[in-house]
């Protein structure tokens, strides 16, 4: 009897481990992953998963960018293909396991920010989490980690920035900003919040001379956009306030923040006619609104 529920746990054991392997064969894979360019991408995740049997698993790229994957079973795979600052690759192939099966030759493009895979996404959540509780200190030490473990996620700096921001650690915030700038010389966003690290320290020369770095058309944000405009405008730099918010309005026309400032702005340069096409604009939007109300009063006295 004891010799036969032995038995039993052995044989419970080996099918336990068969059905946690049921994609496993005398197969094999390889490939290779490239940027653009041609240039070998090192420490791309490779997730290959078999169809049939619902399971998969993963492997990494080499310093060449090559992949293998051995002990397949043949039939329909999915693989993916993922790295932090590309944007990610699906294919699906049949895969054979008796024959030689071709290379996989993937090239990846290169995106703007951050693309956030699974690898990071629950961290990164985590962390999210954490600042909007306001646990700054914490916040931080997660977006660290996730630093740590994937050094190409370098966007994340503006968390850890952003951590020390809250805390009114402005020239901790400027350091972790200017991590971003390393890696990305011309990002808008890290420019912005480096000048906003002035402008809370009092030094608005510093701030503006930031500001004035920034190439409106490269930041795609509308948000970001007329913030830097209402920067200018709050120091009376209304010529410079005008290009933001003319730009905002541009990306987002249903904007009626910026489309008030818009017409507040052309009122300061005297420019009446544009302060009123742009008051009318707004009251196509927002027609409702306490703030319309002011707006038709501002237009009644442009019109007079």
């Amino acid at each position: 009897m004891k010799k036969f529920l032995i038995l039993l746990i052995v044989m419970s054991f080996l099918a336990g481990s068969l059905l946690a392997q049921v994609y496993k064969g005398k197969g094999r894979v390889f490939g290779v992953v490239t940027d653009e360019q041609g240039n070998p991408l090192e420490g791309v995740t490779v997730k290959l998963f078999f169809v049939k049997g619902e399971e998969g698993f993963s492997v990494k790229t080499d310093k060449d960018g090559k992949w293998m994957a051995a002990w397949i079973r043949g039939g329909q795979w999915n693989i993916d293909f993922e790295k932090i600052g590309y944007a990610p690759k699906k294919i699906a192939i049949e895969l054979q396991e008796f024959k030689k099966n071709p290379e996989i030759k993937i090239a990846l493009v290169k995106v703007e920010g951050l693309v956030v895979t699974d690898e990071i996404k629950e961290m990164l959540e985590k962390g999210n989490q954490l600042f909007d509780a306001q646990k700054y200190d914490e916040a931080r030490a997660v977006y660290e980690e996730i630093l740590t473990k994937f050094p190409d996620a370098y966007p994340i700096w503006k968390n850890v920035g952003n951590c020390y921001f809250a805390q009114e650690k402005y020239a901790e915030a400027e350091q972790a900003y200017q991590k971003i700038l390393e890696k990305d010389p011309n990002n808008a966003d890290a420019m912005v919040a480096i000048g906003n690290t002035f402008l809370n320290r009092g030094d608005k020369d510093k701030a503006f001379e930031w500001y004035g770095k920034v190439n409106v058309d490269k930041i795609t944000d509308p948000v970001v956009i007329y913030n830097v405009g209402t920067m200018y405008y709050n120091n009376s730099r209304f010529s410079e306030a005008l290009v933001y918010y003319q730009k905002a309005v541009e990306k987002q026309k249903n904007f009626t923040d910026a489309l008030y400032q818009l017409g507040l702005t052309y009122l300061n340069l005297q420019k009446n006619q544009e302060a009123i096409n742009a008051f009318e604009e707004y009251l196509k939007i927002d027609s409702e609104s306490p703030r319309a109300e002011q707006v038709r009063a501002f237009l009644a006295y442009l019109k007079k």
